[in-house]
């Protein structure tokens, strides 16, 4: 979750680079005067995510309905991290492991970190982020924290450091996403039905009765969720008694 290293003695050059890999694969050390015309949205991973019997971590790939492929995650943490953000109508792209950001600390050693996230908003601005739990910053995280959010505001970019998201919008969240994919939306016409069933809020469960047999219309209602057409709140845990109501015409959200 953000891997910060001790580059090789002269790899790193006074003051802050980036470092990334186009789409071919080739590698670029930008100095930050070159930084705000960069796609980090587009950028190849800075580094391979690995997989092995004995790690602790539990990497992975979330396939995402922003970008229609897979972004890869470092923990179960990062992947609820990817996941909050695809359901962001907000985010219109995410990218895991950017770049690398080298540095010389305080002391003149130096430094080099790659942040975990990239997002890309709907109003053009760009995001880092790092994730990493409150109770496991130790210094040497901080400082490479606070090196990378100098960075990000010489790019023109937001930077969060983000720990341990609710658990109760996390598990919303995680149930809405098993109908994410586009083949959970039905047949057609049954999205109109649901947006004249819940034009008022009404009960999740009566109003999949009302449009027809719940095993049949659940998996369309959640995508609409999902899509953010239909609505609830979902800081509180989703019943069958949630009311749910109609937010957009079915062309919005994701």
């Amino acid at each position: 979750m953000g891997r910060d290293e001790e580059a090789g003695a002269g790899d790193a050059d006074p003051e802050f680079e980036l470092c990334y890999l186009d789409a071919d694969g080739g590698e670029h050390r930008e100095l930050p005067g070159a930084w705000r015309g960069l796609c980090p949205e587009a950028f190849m991973p800075a580094r391979e995510f690995r997989w092995a019997r004995s790690q602790r971590h539990l990497p992975g790939l979330w396939w995402s309905v922003t970008t229609g492929s897979h972004v890869g995650y470092e923990s179960w943490l990062e992947r609820d991290h990817v996941m909050l953000l695809d359901f962001d109508p907000r985010v219109t792209a995410i990218a895991a492991q950017p770049f690398w950001l080298r540095w010389r600390d305080d002391a003149g050693r130096p430094r080099r970190h790659a942040p975990d996230l990239f997002a890309r908003m709907a109003d053009g601005s760009g995001l880092v982020i790092d994730v990493r739990p409150d109770d496991r910053i130790e210094e040497r995280d901080a400082e490479a924290f606070a090196a990378a959010k100098d960075a990000c505001g010489l790019a023109g970019w937001g930077f969060r450091r983000s720990g341990v998201p609710d658990p109760v919008m996390t598990a919303n969240v995680s149930w809405l996403a098993r109908y994410r994919h586009p083949r959970c939306a039905g047949p057609p016409g049954l999205a109109g039905l649901l947006l004249e069933v819940f034009a008022g809020p009404v009960p999740l469960m009566a109003g999949a009765a009302a449009a027809g047999d719940p095993i049949a219309v659940l998996p369309a209602l959640f995508h609409l969720m999902w899509r953010h057409v239909l609505a609830a709140d979902l800081a509180v845990r989703l019943t069958p008694e949630t009311p749910v109501v109609a937010r957009a015409a079915p062309g919005g959200g994701r």
